[in-house]
């Protein structure tokens, strides 16, 4: 009899833990994980970011996505080291940074622009002088056909995904060293240099076409105006890519931010200021 009631007593222990699992297992199913999203990286990228993110986080009020603009180089050794969800670059990965394993997603496409004060009266300059602007070979706005004026360069921050691609693309890159003149004013961030533009009259600079407005003049490059439908076309040459990085294995909250950027909603989003990908 004390077997029977012992084996009774193990079989209804069973059960219950069975049926304990079972009923756990299908409320894990059914719920959505909650927490915050760590993005971090650059300037650039982070408007973009931020506005997706308005509209993410109305989808998914359980979920916060916090965002850090500090630099294309600072965001992709953040999400190395595990210190960030996601990292964001607007220029292409480093040789060195590619061995690092980190996924890239493509997110939009981006166009630097070359941007004067409102006053200058250049509107149109070739690449090769942009180029010659910026290593100091041409220095008076006189020489390209503006005011006799001296030419007051302003640029990004060593590590700026912003100055990494502006330097790639007008070629002022000698064995990867920055052929920049060495009395450049350097500006931390695209908000920075669009400032420095704004408020002094022989300034020229560069920064992301989604920091454009009426305080400062976008100049033609070989004719060719930094826009949506220009980059788009492949007319307009001065254009990078904007990514997201990551690292193996992706928290389910980060792919859903993921998934919805790419998604139609997120990628018109994108297409007001840059060119989609999708």
């Amino acid at each position: 009899m004390k077997k029977i009631i012992t084996s009774l007593i193990v079989l209804i222990l069973i059960t219950s833990l069975i049926t304990a699992c079972t009923g756990t297992s299908h409320v894990s199913e059914g719920t959505e994980s909650t927490g915050t999203i760590s993005v971090v990286g650059s300037t650039s990228v982070t408007p973009l970011a931020q506005e997706i993110a308005y509209e993410f986080e109305d989808a998914h009020p359980e979920i916060r996505v916090d965002i850090q603009g500090v630099g294309s180089s600072a965001g992709i050794k953040a999400v190395y080291d595990g210190v960030a969800h996601i990292g964001m670059a607007s220029r292409n990965l480093k040789p060195e940074e590619k061995e690092w394993g980190l996924t890239e997603h493509v997110i939009a496409i981006d166009g630097v622009a070359v941007a004067v004060h409102p006053n200058n009266p250049v509107s149109d300059l070739s690449l090769e002088t942009v180029t010659k602007i910026f290593k100091g070979e041409i220095t008076n706005w006189s020489e390209v056909g503006g005011n006799d004026m001296e030419i007051l360069v302003v640029s990004r921050e060593a590590g700026s995904g912003t100055r990494g691609a502006f330097e790639e693309l007008v070629d002022l890159l000698e064995d990867k060293e920055s052929l920049l003149r060495e009395d450049a004013l350097i500006a931390e961030g695209n908000g920075s240099v669009k400032a420095n533009i704004a408020s002094k009259e022989g300034a020229i600079g560069y920064l992301s076409l989604g920091y454009l407005d009426e305080t400062i003049t976008p100049v033609k490059i070989d004719g060719v105006e930094p826009t949506v439908e220009n980059i788009l076309s492949g007319d307009y040459k001065v254009s990078r890519p904007f990514l997201m990085l990551t690292k193996d294995p992706v928290d389910p909250n980060v792919q859903s931010y993921l998934d919805f950027i790419m998604s139609t909603e997120g990628q018109e989003i994108a297409g007001q200021n840059f060119v989609p990908v999708k």
